[in-house]
């Protein structure tokens, strides 16, 4: 029997401070337009990076997003005894030996460098299949001596590909969650088990120009010449944020496992790590200038069996300033009044369980349970979310 429909919500309430944690191309804060108001932008996929380093580092589970893997492969032979330019040789026919298109790549000069390959998409893989394509190289070693340069008629590669893509399906556990977009090798795509969605402050957002100077520390002590040593200009911006994500823990076990026991099992550890990493999670840009590194004030969840609910319609009305200054009470309570509403239209009965962590907030009616720790309301939700799971 397979694992009814569930979906974890998660919203969360997080002031940041004088930050860009999220740049556009010209290194301007991201913003957007919602309710005729301009907010402060973080966009799902710097966060969900973000996400993703700390659920590894929590896991010890990695993955590889690359399209240098044939570089990657060069440097375990390499470590393993390889000559270098062998190495390099077997790294680049192994690039180009599976089902996905590639291209030499090229220097500054647009010419292009011998032995070095990149393919059009990136590949997603799991950080030990790695080894598996070295293994098919030390198998082959013999028939990737020569050089690749794109050209001619020699093709050792093309005895690899069977065996090249069949370690491409590879997966694990950060792959069953997030998913993988892989249309170039038949059964390697992955339909993703999380939904991210963009950040945005709850509030009226203005984007601040920051002026710098860096001081030449010899003229300042000679004294022989005035000015700084650089001067610029960085944009910056403050706000309350909601963040919201949903895990689909029917897809997860799903992508993990047609053995049910397995799959409720690894979900369980997945999505319990996946829900704190969004809790924990921040993204790093201009992380040594600003140190932003904040806490959510309010962490609200709820396990839902019919389809993932957002609360970012809360906030189409901008939150204004409380008497005395500050948006996180205000926007907390929006989330409240939210809940109350949307769960009162559609009924509460698709609301299979509802609680918070928060640190200041007493008076919280229509959240559910207050945990004392985010880790025992993850905990708590996982819990029930997959109670009713075939054993």
């Amino acid at each position: 029997m397979a694992l009814k429909p569930r979906f974890v919500d998660i919203h969360v309430v997080q002031p940041v401070p004088y930050a860009n944690l999220n740049r556009d191309d010209t290194n301007s804060v991201k913003t957007m337009l919602y309710g005729d108001a301009l907010r402060t932008r973080i966009s799902s996929q710097s966060w969900k990076r973000a996400i993703r380093e700390h659920f590894q580092k929590a896991l010890g589970d990695s993955a590889l997003r690359t399209r240098r893997i044939g570089e990657r492969v060069a440097e375990v032979l390499r470590d393993r005894g390889w000559d270098e330019a062998l190495a390099g040789r077997a790294g680049a026919h192994v690039a180009a030996g599976s089902s996905i298109k590639w291209e030499v790549a090229k220097g500054k000069d647009k010419q292009p460098i011998t032995n070095k390959v990149l393919t059009n998409a990136l590949i997603y893989l799991p950080e030990d299949a790695v080894e598996e394509l070295a293994d098919i190289a030390e198998a082959h070693k013999d028939a990737l001596t020569t050089d690749f340069t794109g050209k001619g008629k020699t093709k050792p590669e093309s005895a690899l590909k069977g065996k090249i893509d069949k370690i491409l399906l590879k997966r694990n556990g950060i792959i069953n969650l997030f998913g993988r977009m892989l249309a170039e090798v038949d059964q390697a795509g992955v339909d993703g088990a999380v939904q991210v969605a963009h950040a945005f402050t709850t509030h009226t957002t203005e984007v601040e120009l920051d002026y710098f100077a860096a001081v030449d520390d010899v003229t300042e002590t000679k004294g022989d010449e005035t000015g700084s040593g650089h001067m610029g200009t960085a944009e910056f911006s403050t706000g309350t944020l909601y963040r919201f994500a949903t895990v689909d823990l029917q897809e997860l076990t799903k992508n993990l496992s047609e053995d049910n026991d397995i799959a409720v099992d690894a979900a369980r550890e997945l999505a319990t790590q996946f829900l704190l990493s969004f809790i924990e999670s921040l993204p790093q840009a201009k992380k040594n200038s600003t140190a932003p590194h904040s806490l959510p004030h309010l962490v609200h969840v709820a396990v839902r069996s019919d389809r993932p609910l957002s609360f970012a319609a809360a906030f189409e009305e901008p939150v204004r300033s409380a008497q005395h200054g500050g948006f996180v009470a205000r926007s907390v309570e929006g989330i409240d009044a939210y809940a109350k509403a949307a769960n009162t239209l559609l009924g509460p009965s698709r609301v299979l369980h509802a609680a918070h962590a928060s640190l200041n907030f007493d008076k919280l009616e229509h959240l559910g349970e207050r945990h004392a720790s985010f880790e025992a309301l993850v905990t708590a939700t996982v819990d029930v979310a997959l109670a009713e799971a075939p054993q």
